[in-house]
């Protein structure tokens, strides 16, 4: 639940609540009541749980709970990793070179924690050769980065293009 989200004092428009004060006790009041008592201690009432029967609420410092709910959004967001798709394209009629010159940017692409999306591109008379050049492309690279990635999607034809996807491997 996002602190936009939340109910406090009387916003909350129910007839009754279930107040959880801070050693776990927990009663059935009107909302009235909650509120009162709420102020009596200079504080907020707070509804933690909007679809329970009645809705939860708690007596606390609204300005407080709303800075931690958004320090505990923003933790999370820290500790999440965004894997991207790098897309590293090659022409059947590669070089060893130049196939070599890609295995390092592939290679350098895994390492940063990104997947990358091989594709090579057929053009006018190679499309009659996809299975046998495309492979053979597939199998030079495959040899180079054998022991360094996982296959994740096989090669597959999109349109003029074979292509496969390709991880890290993770160390044990």
């Amino acid at each position: 639940m996002t602190p936009k989200d939340l109910r406090v004092n009387e916003m909350i428009r129910v007839r009754e609540v279930r107040l959880v004060s801070d050693d776990g006790v927990q009663q059935i009041l009107s909302t009235a009541e909650a509120l009162r008592m709420a102020r009596e201690i200079g504080l907020d009432l707070v509804e933690v749980s909007p679809n329970a029967v009645p809705p939860v609420c708690k007596i606390l410092d609204f300005g407080k709970y709303r800075f931690d709910l958004e320090k505990k959004s923003r933790e999370s967001k820290k500790k999440q990793k965004v894997t991207k798709i790098k897309e590293v394209r090659m022409q059947p009629k590669i070089d060893k070179h130049d196939l070599e010159v890609k295995v390092k940017q592939i290679i350098d692409f895994l390492q940063e924690g990104n997947k990358v999306k091989v594709a090579i591109r057929f053009r006018g008379r190679e499309l009659a050769h996809v299975d046998y050049l495309g492979k053979m492309v597939m199998d030079k690279l495959l040899e180079h980065l054998g022991e360094v990635c996982n296959i994740d999607s096989p090669p597959k034809m999109e349109g003029r293009s074979l292509f496969m996807i390709l991880s890290l491997k993770k160390k044990t």
